[in-house]
């Protein structure tokens, strides 16, 4: 009965990395939106905003830093970097609107900090630009 446990958690084991890059890059491309809102005016926004503003530095990271976490590419400082823009837009923008995300409308900024938090702490996975790279320097 005991192999048949481990081989079932050793047949799980596989999905870790498969759930991984598609958790990256199903992030990357639902956050990448949010820029193209504010830097484009695209899917309903109201932009483009300056450029050389909050909302404009907000859009270049949503925009470009999901690309670059789709692409798996520089992943750890990129998620870092939006994790911290997800906490600060939910003290900014939606703290003061009220103490719980279910009723400020924070809780997809929230959601998305801890995704990033994850992808800062784990990289991009296997199949990633940031992989293709370090396979080359360890070759």
């Amino acid at each position: 009965m005991a192999g048949h446990v481990g081989s079932a958690s050793g047949g799980l084991a596989v999905l870790g990395p498969v759930t991984h890059v598609i958790l990256r890059v199903a992030a990357g491309l639902l956050f990448m939106p949010h820029g193209a809102q504010k830097l484009f005016g695209w899917f309903g926004g109201h932009g483009p905003v300056e450029l050389f503003s909050l909302m404009g530095l907000a859009g270049v990271l949503e925009f470009f830093g999901g690309l670059l976490i789709v692409a798996g590419l520089f992943t750890r400082p990129v998620a870092l970097l939006l994790s911290l823009q997800m906490v600060a837009a939910h003290f900014m923008a939606h703290q003061p609107q009220g103490g719980l995300p279910i009723a400020n409308g924070g809780e997809l900024a929230l959601l998305y900090a801890v995704v990033f938090a994850y992808l800062f702490a784990h990289g991009g996975g296997a199949a990633s630009v940031d992989a293709r790279l370090a396979g080359r320097r360890d070759g």
